[in-house]
Protein backbone atom coordinates (compact mmCIF):
# COMPACT_ATOMS: atom_id res chain seq x y z
CA UNK A 1 0.00 0.00 0.00
CA UNK A 2 1.24 3.30 -0.51
CA UNK A 3 -0.46 6.79 -0.24
CA UNK A 4 -0.75 10.12 -1.98
CA UNK A 5 1.05 13.04 -0.38
CA UNK A 6 -0.92 14.95 1.89
CA UNK A 7 -3.32 11.54 1.79
CA UNK A 8 -4.93 14.40 -0.81
CA UNK A 9 -8.18 12.58 -2.53
CA UNK A 10 -6.89 13.35 -6.11
CA UNK A 11 -7.08 9.35 -7.65
CA UNK A 12 -10.52 9.87 -9.14
CA UNK A 13 -11.71 7.40 -11.83
CA UNK A 14 -9.28 8.51 -14.42
CA UNK A 15 -6.05 8.68 -13.00
CA UNK A 16 -7.44 5.23 -11.21
CA UNK A 17 -7.59 3.55 -14.59
CA UNK A 18 -4.09 5.10 -15.80
CA UNK A 19 -2.62 4.28 -12.84
CA UNK A 20 -4.18 0.36 -12.63
CA UNK A 21 -2.46 -0.10 -16.20
CA UNK A 22 0.97 1.23 -15.50
CA UNK A 23 1.14 -1.33 -12.46
CA UNK A 24 0.12 -4.02 -15.12
CA UNK A 25 2.11 -3.04 -17.97
CA UNK A 26 5.55 -2.47 -15.34
CA UNK A 27 4.74 -6.03 -13.28
CA UNK A 28 4.35 -7.56 -16.66
CA UNK A 29 7.61 -6.12 -17.44
CA UNK A 30 9.25 -7.23 -13.99
CA UNK A 31 7.41 -10.86 -14.47
CA UNK A 32 5.63 -10.13 -11.16
CA UNK A 33 2.25 -11.68 -11.17
CA UNK A 34 -0.39 -9.16 -10.05
CA UNK A 35 -3.11 -10.89 -7.95
CA UNK A 36 -5.02 -8.18 -6.80
CA UNK A 37 -5.07 -4.89 -7.06
CA UNK A 38 -7.13 -1.76 -5.80
CA UNK A 39 -6.96 2.54 -5.86
CA UNK A 40 -9.08 4.18 -3.34
CA UNK A 41 -9.26 8.43 -3.66
CA UNK A 42 -5.80 8.66 -1.48
CA UNK A 43 -4.13 5.31 -1.76
CA UNK A 44 -3.67 2.09 -3.56
CA UNK A 45 -3.36 -2.07 -2.28
CA UNK A 46 -1.21 -4.60 -4.26
CA UNK A 47 -0.98 -8.43 -3.35
CA UNK A 48 1.98 -9.23 -5.85
CA UNK A 49 4.17 -12.05 -6.26
CA UNK A 50 7.49 -10.61 -6.59
CA UNK A 51 10.92 -12.80 -7.03
CA UNK A 52 12.84 -12.39 -3.97
CA UNK A 53 16.15 -12.19 -6.27
CA UNK A 54 14.68 -8.80 -7.97
CA UNK A 55 13.09 -7.36 -4.48
CA UNK A 56 10.14 -6.17 -3.34
CA UNK A 57 11.85 -2.49 -3.01
CA UNK A 58 12.39 -2.47 -6.31
CA UNK A 59 9.41 -2.96 -7.62
CA UNK A 60 7.82 -0.47 -5.61
CA UNK A 61 10.10 2.14 -6.23
CA UNK A 62 9.36 1.55 -10.04
CA UNK A 63 5.62 1.90 -9.59
CA UNK A 64 5.69 4.67 -7.85
CA UNK A 65 8.45 6.50 -9.53
CA UNK A 66 6.99 5.75 -12.80
CA UNK A 67 3.39 6.35 -12.36
CA UNK A 68 3.87 9.45 -10.57
CA UNK A 69 6.02 10.85 -13.60
CA UNK A 70 3.41 9.60 -16.25
CA UNK A 71 0.48 10.75 -14.22
CA UNK A 72 1.83 14.19 -13.48
CA UNK A 73 2.76 14.74 -17.02
CA UNK A 74 -0.52 13.59 -18.18
CA UNK A 75 -3.15 15.24 -15.49
CA UNK A 76 -2.24 19.32 -14.94
CA UNK A 77 -4.40 19.26 -11.59
CA UNK A 78 -1.59 16.37 -10.24
CA UNK A 79 0.94 18.84 -10.48
CA UNK A 80 -1.04 21.34 -8.80
CA UNK A 81 -2.78 19.87 -6.13
CA UNK A 82 0.20 18.04 -4.38
CA UNK A 83 4.26 19.35 -4.66
CA UNK A 84 4.70 14.93 -5.36
CA UNK A 85 1.94 12.59 -6.17
CA UNK A 86 2.92 9.87 -3.48
CA UNK A 87 4.67 10.13 0.16
CA UNK A 88 8.29 8.67 0.31
CA UNK A 89 6.61 5.63 2.73
CA UNK A 90 4.74 2.26 1.58
CA UNK A 91 3.46 -0.36 3.69
CA UNK A 92 4.69 -3.73 2.66
CA UNK A 93 3.74 -7.40 4.49
CA UNK A 94 4.63 -10.79 3.22
CA UNK A 95 1.12 -13.00 3.71
CA UNK A 96 2.80 -16.07 5.02
CA UNK A 97 0.32 -18.46 6.07
CA UNK A 98 -2.67 -16.75 5.54
CA UNK A 99 -4.89 -17.87 2.37
CA UNK A 100 -4.24 -15.68 -0.75
CA UNK A 101 -8.22 -15.46 -0.73
CA UNK A 102 -8.57 -13.97 2.23
CA UNK A 103 -5.86 -11.34 1.09
CA UNK A 104 -6.99 -10.93 -2.29
CA UNK A 105 -10.94 -10.15 -1.39
CA UNK A 106 -9.12 -8.26 1.61
CA UNK A 107 -7.83 -5.84 -1.08
CA UNK A 108 -10.88 -5.71 -3.64
CA UNK A 109 -12.98 -4.81 -1.13
CA UNK A 110 -11.45 -1.51 0.00
CA UNK A 111 -12.96 0.44 -3.14
CA UNK A 112 -16.62 0.21 -2.09
CA UNK A 113 -17.72 2.96 -4.63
Amino acid sequence: MWCTKYRRKILDKDVKKDLKDIVEKICLEKRCDVLAFDVVEDHAHLLVEVDPQFGIHKLIKQLKGSSSHFLRKKYKNLRTKVPTLWTNSYFVSTVGGAPLSVIKKYVESQNLT
